[in-house]
């Protein structure tokens, strides 16, 4: 596999700050190659590795982000333009899924009252992080995000109704929920039309 850079593909780079070994890393894994050797024999081969993940560019579980694809196109191009590395804007989308998070277990739902105790929104600043790196994965949108999170949210509510018992207080804390991945399973749902609204309302599942 060769690598061709220009000269104005070169100055780019180095502006940004990346190296030609890392991003030969980065189209290693972008090809397919298994890496997982080359890192255990080499320490520098390791460290570039940890910095790809670092600057956003691999997820941990070694797949080409967003930023990465994008530096890997920039390098495809002909025309001299200027490489932009910034990760997508999330701030709106952030704003949205933080706003669709519930902040207590206190909750009214189909003319029922249910009492909390718990603080459901945790590191608003570490949440906003998370999700940025969720959606430079780009596995998810976060359209996604957000319908899992309120799929979530109203399945607990109507189990709640359902049982009589706040099952909204079992619901973890924003950063948990999200570094535990805790939404994928209701995108997973969502996608293949497994489960509406009709059919959860009064399932008395406890999800």
């Amino acid at each position: 596999m060769q690598l061709t850079i220009k000269p104005y593909h070169f100055q780019e780079i180095i502006k940004k700050g990346y190296s030609l070994d890392l991003i030969y890393l980065l189209m290693l894994v972008q090809k397919g190659h298994s890496i997982s050797d080359l890192c255990e024999e080499s320490v520098k081969i390791s460290s570039l590795h940890s910095t790809l993940i670092r600057k956003g560019l691999l997820t941990d579980d070694n797949k080409v982000t967003l930023s990465g694809l994008g530096l890997l196109t920039f390098l495809d191009t002909e025309e001299q333009i200027k490489l932009v590395t910034k990760k997508p804007s999330t701030s709106v989308a952030f704003d949205t899924w933080w706003k669709a998070f519930p902040g207590t277990d206190i909750f009214e739902h189909k003319g029922k009252k249910f009492n909390g105790c718990r603080n459901l929104k945790s590191k608003k600043e570490d949440c906003r992080l998370k999700l940025s790196n969720i959606i430079n994965e780009g596995e998810y949108t976060i359209e996604q995000l957000v319908g899992a999170l309120e799929f979530d949210v109203l399945s607990k509510k109507n189990s709640s109704v359902a049982s009589n018992t706040n099952k909204l207080t079992y619901m973890q804390n924003s950063l948990t929920y999200l570094n535990q991945r805790s939404y994928e399973p209701f995108i997973e749902l969502i996608g293949t039309k497994i489960l509406t609204e009709t059919q959860t309302t009064f399932s008395g599942t406890d999800i």
